[in-house]
């Protein structure tokens, strides 16, 4: 079988201080996706760099951003539109944070602000309505989250599949389609740490970072969501070949 065909949507960067380091979040996307024998390809749309179709991947990943999906940046709504053009053209999706929030906003559903602030460290979710698509459910979801914005309103068909007392659309299932996530499970603990004293004073107060820096003891389970990736991806492979 030939090998899949990943493109990744890049619509932030470390701050770049971190870079050097880090290097950036389509490379820490690869090293998530590094089980699945695939040929990646980045593109770097918010810098207005688009694909040329929907069909030359079979699954597009969205990166995390520092931006807002519902901001008034000129290569959003392209891409609100180009994910449009993924579902029709049958192809499948993998949304992280910003792309969590964007594949719903994109499909009909609404992103706002948290009134209850940010969601910094590790968090934990509660697993329901799990699709057998993705096989066996885990125990729970524990991933590195940094975010302010949450999905407030889910598009019709989309199914929430994990979700916690703080976070009520954590992870959704949108059918034949795709899979997103409010978390970074891209984030190993060193470069959210990292983060988290970057931005202190710099978008976060010392008390939130303190707060996120303090969540690190918990551990996640992100290789659970790479697992799930591949899953899909190749139970739909199976079923369109």
């Amino acid at each position: 079988m030939a090998k899949f065909k990943i493109g990744i949507l890049e619509t932030g960067r470390p701050p770049e201080e971190l870079e050097k380091e880090h290097i950036s979040y389509p490379h820490m996307v690869e090293n998530l996706l590094s089980r699945i024998d695939a040929e990646f390809s980045t593109y770097a749309v918010l810098d207005n760099q688009f694909p040329t179709s929907a069909d030359i991947c079979d699954l597009w990943v969205i990166t995390g951003s520092k931006f807002g999906a519902y901001e008034d940046h000129k290569w959003i709504k392209p891409l609100e539109e180009f994910i449009r053009n993924i579902k029709a053209a049958n192809k499948l999706m993998f949304g992280i944070c910003f792309g969590h929030q964007l594949i719903a906003q994109a499909l009909g559903g609404k992103v706002k602000k948290y009134n209850k602030g940010w969601a910094l460290g590790i968090n934990q979710y509660q697993i329901n309505n799990w699709p057998q698509e993705l096989g066996d459910p885990p125990t729970e979801i524990a991933l590195q989250a940094y975010h302010q914005d949450q999905i407030t309103t889910l598009p019709e068909g989309a199914i929430t599949v994990a979700s916690s007392d703080f976070c009520k659309y954590a992870a959704v299932w949108y059918p034949d389609f795709g899979l997103t996530v409010q978390g970074h499970p891209e984030f190993s603990n060193a470069y959210a740490s990292a983060l988290l004293k970057a931005r202190r004073g710099n978008g976060l107060t010392e008390q939130e970072a303190d707060y996120g820096l303090a969540n690190m003891v918990t551990p996640d389970n992100r290789e659970t969501i790479a697992k799930l990736v591949e899953t899909y991806l190749t139970k739909w492979e199976s079923n369109h070949a």
